[in-house]
């Protein structure tokens, strides 16, 4: 405010000039407040509208991430499907092509058991008898290994064949399998030798009896002339059990069609023996169902090497193997002579047909229809100690050969070795004969393939 010197202001005036400077500058700085306000209320709002970019951007890049998971498994669940969708396929054509080619393998041994027992009827020489006969049961055999085959692929193409895995002394299951192989190696002429060590694998033991019994017989098939051996060699955690042979080899264009069903390759196609071109297959699935990895090592010329990849058990041997009353060694010798059999079987046919058997080869045997037998025996004659068992799985009145057997061992000091005979193929009996420490075979059974079981388990 200027003011004019000559004039004089007086004080009520000069205070009412300073009442409109102030609140002039209270409305100045009203307005200045207001526009701070105003800034900082942008400056909140900028901030709030960042923190929201902020979190959506996170949201859109969490539900991206969940969008690429969902996508990923998408296409693995496809690729599942389409893995499904050839397996589904390739079982179909197999089976098409199985039952044509099966149609015809059984239809020649039929036909040619049927012209061996026209002739067997109209001749009187014993050796053309027993040369007609051995004509009849090798065609018979023929038949029955044809129909386990069909049995066994269907099971493993549905699924129903679950392995039941347990602790496997492989010095026995190897001593068994060669045992059985022998009769084909020495018929050829070939010189069957083992060289393994003690060790105790984890499987189910008849796949994996099934898979080395497939291998030994093809390794011997195959091979003219030489040797096969079965071995097996730690490696890490695993046992890896090989089966060689002095064969033909198998060249580089079929190797990777050998595991294929029917198919048998140019050594298949110039062996002498039978085979239908499935033992292969047969293997490779079983190996696939029990996660063991099957190798193939070939030279032409020189040999193959078939190898099985077994996981090793936590065990010893000695938790393992079941101690069995040994034969007398002059017993050993001559066969079964002398050895005591209980025969558990309640068709009285099949006990007449075992009473036959068993009186060829000398045995000393007693027969009981189920379980009231068994404990009518045990009483009966507490010194009858079997050397074994045969017993049949379902008896009348929904007995199980199974509580015979036990009772046929209870009180004694040694668990008698025993064979459950059975047309089940179930895997529930299996089990259940596996957990009673019984062996198990499946009906039809040959004579001889009974005499070696016995050999083997009572030896």
């Amino acid at each position: 405010m200027t003011t004019d010197p000559s004039k004089t202001v007086s004080p009520s005036e000069l205070f009412e000039e300073l009442e409109r400077r102030n609140s002039k500058l209270i409305k100045i700085n009203a307005a200045l407040m207001q526009r701070v306000e105003r800034s900082m209320d942008y400056q909140a709002n900028a901030y709030s509208m960042f923190q929201t970019a902020i979190g959506l951007e996170t949201q859109v890049r969490a539900r991206t991430e969940e969008l690429k998971a969902a996508l990923n498994r998408l296409e693995r669940t496809n690729e599942q499907l389409m893995v499904a969708r050839d397996a589904a396929e390739r079982a179909n054509r197999f089976k098409t092509g199985f039952f044509t080619a099966v149609g015809h393998d059984l239809l020649q041994p039929l036909h040619a058991a049927r012209l061996s027992l026209s002739a067997l009827s109209e001749i009187h020489d014993n050796h053309q008898h027993q040369r007609l006969i051995d004509q009849v049961d090798h065609a018979l055999s023929t038949i029955e290994e044809l129909l386990r085959t069909i049995l066994d692929l269907s099971k493993l193409d549905s699924g129903a064949l679950k392995p039941s895995y347990q602790p496997i002394d492989t010095l026995d299951l190897f001593r068994s399998v060669m045992f059985d192989i022998m009769p084909i190696a020495r018929a050829k002429g070939l010189e069957l030798t083992m060289r393994a060590r003690d060790a105790v694998v984890v499987s189910d033991p008849l796949m994996l009896r099934r898979i080395l019994q497939n291998l030994l017989a093809n390794a011997a098939q195959y091979t003219e002339k030489g040797r096969v051996l079965l071995a097996s060699r730690r490696r890490g955690d695993h046992l890896r059990i090989d089966v060689w042979d002095t064969g033909p080899g198998i060249p580089p264009a079929e190797q990777s069609k050998i595991f294929e069903e029917f198919h048998r390759g140019s050594a298949g196609q110039r062996s002498l023996g039978g085979g239908f071109g499935i033992g292969l297959a047969i293997i490779a699935r079983m190996g696939e169902t029990l996660g063991h990895k099957v190798e193939l090592c070939t030279i032409v010329g020189k040999g193959t090497r078939f190898s099985v990849n077994v996981p090793l058990a936590d065990v010893t041997v000695e938790h393992q193997v079941v101690t069995r009353p040994q034969m007398k060694r002059s017993e050993r010798a001559y066969g079964l002579n002398g050895m005591k059999v209980v025969v558990i079987d309640n068709d009285a046919a099949v006990r007449e047909a075992m009473r036959a058997l068993l009186e060829r080869w000398g045995c000393n045997a007693r027969f009981v229809a189920g379980l009231q037998g068994a404990e009518r025996l045990g009483s009966e004659e507490p010194t009858f100690m079997p050397d074994i068992i045969f017993a049949d799985f379902h008896l009348d009145h929904g007995e199980c050969g199974l509580a015979a057997v036990a009772a046929l061992r209870a009180g004694r000091p040694l668990a008698i070795p025993a064979i459950v005979i059975t047309a089940d193929h179930s895997s529930q009996v299996a089990e259940a004969v596996s957990a009673a420490g019984c062996e198990i075979l499946r009906k039809p059974v040959k004579s001889a393939e009974l005499r070696a079981f016995v050999t083997h388990l009572v030896r």
